[in-house]
């Protein structure tokens, strides 16, 4: 079993600077840390030729470097890197800004995996601050990748590496919060299962099993609360109990139409209870436009 309110300071990869900016994400042991779920994903495991980018839609290509990365320098200290890979339907110019580590990253002639956004103009076909592979490593692409919701000054890079090195120490070693019979009657993932591929799905298919246990867990949760306060709210709190001499037969006899025998039930089921001393929660529920159901609702009302 693996202590979850161990603080996330003593995870891999979590520096002072990095420890504040979790906090401010209310990360603050390796329970919170592995329970920080993404709110997107990006699909960087199918690429497409150069000739097929789209203008505006985020790809990702598998191309060679043609040229050296060249460096253009602006006014305000700003520096744009450029760089052109091809592959056999076509050339693209890739680009970054103030980002001058990358001027030594890139051999030519090598084969890498790139994804970002793509610009097409006049057919020039562009590629803005794209993330890299080399060829044979999934790192940034070649997979799907986990999009979390961020604080100023960190990157999904350091939050995604400092996630998966909770995660290495967790997995495995989590305790099941769901009975066996629940997890094999709804078909439902194992939670260290779960877990993993909530965070890194191997495919989207995996993705929806482990998204569907936690969302089954988390209404089941819910459910089991409400049961719980309103059992004791019966126990502990006494109703308006109604004079039992006011009669609704009154109202009733008072209508422009007759009620249905199952009218006349379901009035005579909410008399009785509003007469007596235990808590009331009821819906009583009509079809929409019905004139009768509709003056029943509000006569009860």
């Amino acid at each position: 079993m693996i202590d979850l309110n161990k603080s996330v300071q003593y995870i891999k990869g979590v520096g002072p600077n990095n420890l504040t900016l979790l906090q401010k994400l209310e990360i603050n042991t390796l329970g919170d840390l592995i329970t920080y779920f993404p709110r997107n994903y990006e699909d960087r495991g199918k690429p497409k030729k150069i000739y097929e980018l789209v203008d505006g839609e985020e790809a990702l290509i598998d191309a060679v470097c043609v040229s050296q990365v060249s460096e253009t320098r602006f006014a305000k200290n700003k520096i744009m890197l450029k760089m052109a890979v091809r592959d056999d339907t076509g050339t693209a110019v890739l680009t970054w800004f103030n980002q001058t580590y990358l001027k030594n990253k890139f051999t030519v002639g090598e084969k890498y995996q790139f994804y970002g956004k793509v610009s097409v103009k006049y057919g020039r076909i562009e590629m803005k601050s794209p993330v890299f592979d080399k060829e044979g490593i999934s790192k940034n692409t070649g997979k799907i990748i986990p999009i979390y919701p961020l604080t100023y000054n960190l990157s999904q890079n350091k939050l995604r590496n400092i996630i998966e090195n909770g995660l290495k120490l967790a997995i495995g070693k989590l305790e099941e919060t769901l009975p066996e019979c629940i997890l094999k009657q709804y078909n439902l993932d194992e939670i260290n299962l779960a877990t993993k591929q909530i965070h890194f799905p191997s495919d989207f298919n995996e993705y929806s099993k482990a998204r569907k246990r936690f969302v089954f867990e988390e209404l089941l949760t819910v459910q089991l609360a409400l049961s719980s306060l309103k059992s004791r709210y019966d126990k502990e709190t006494d109703g308006i109990e109604f004079n039992k001499n006011v009669k609704m037969s009154d109202v009733i006899n008072s209508l422009p139409f007759r009620l249905t025998k199952a009218q006349l039930k379901v009035l005579e089921e909410i008399d009785n209870d509003m007469e007596s001393k235990k808590p009331m929660n009821r819906l009583l529920q009509g079809d929409v436009g019905s004139r009768k159901n509709h003056s029943i609702y509000n006569c009860c009302i």
